[in-house]
């Protein structure tokens, strides 16, 4: 009887943990800074998540990192990135920052550099929900002389709280585990 009762309650204890494994990963806590960092990707959802925390005051300028090898039919995403921010009511506010490394940990370097030509010392990274809690991780680990902070750019299709309840959530979550995991384990360690 002990151990049947020992047994659903480790069994609870795991659901329970799994079950608030999604929020873990979400951290969303912006603070006001010198410049805006948008993380590559999701590019219909950070960008308008950085747009919307420039226009709030958060910082005076935001820098978009953009792949700098990636290309969309003909066109660089440099290039579609420049004329989506010509477009733009806060263009003058806007620089972009060609990235080509392919991990948070590489990025975090190439973005390094666009931080330093326009002086940042607070930083306020703007990534996808699930990506924040590594992302801000990596940023703080690698160039601890900087503040940083952090906002989510959600994207329901992709990733929600109730990871259970989609597929997709269920890959976005388990998969950013890992990453976070390999971080932690690995990746933090390496010179």
């Amino acid at each position: 009887m002990r151990k049947t009762a020992l047994s659903l309650a480790v069994m609870g204890t795991v659901l329970a943990v799994f079950a608030a494994s999604a929020r873990f990963l979400v951290v969303d806590r912006p603070q006001k800074a010198d410049v805006i960092l948008v993380l590559a990707g999701e590019t219909d959802r950070r960008p308008a998540r950085g747009l919307e925390l420039l226009d709030r005051g958060y910082a005076p300028t935001m820098v978009l990192d953009v792949p700098g090898d990636a290309k969309i039919f003909q066109w660089s995403e440099t290039d579609l990135a420049q004329k989506y921010v010509a477009t733009l009511p806060e263009a003058a506010s806007v620089t972009i920052c060609p990235i080509y490394g392919l991990s948070t940990k590489a990025e975090a370097k190439e973005a390094s550099r666009c931080l330093d030509a326009v002086g940042a010392h607070k930083i306020l990274l703007v990534t996808s929900d699930f990506h924040t809690r590594r992302a801000l991780g990596i940023f703080r680990h690698d160039f601890p002389g900087r503040s940083y902070t952090v906002a989510a750019a959600y994207d329901p299709s992709e990733f929600g709280m109730a990871w259970w309840r989609r597929r997709e959530w269920a890959k976005t979550d388990f998969y950013e585990w890992l990453r976070l995991l390999w971080w932690e384990a690995v990746d933090r360690w390496k010179a």
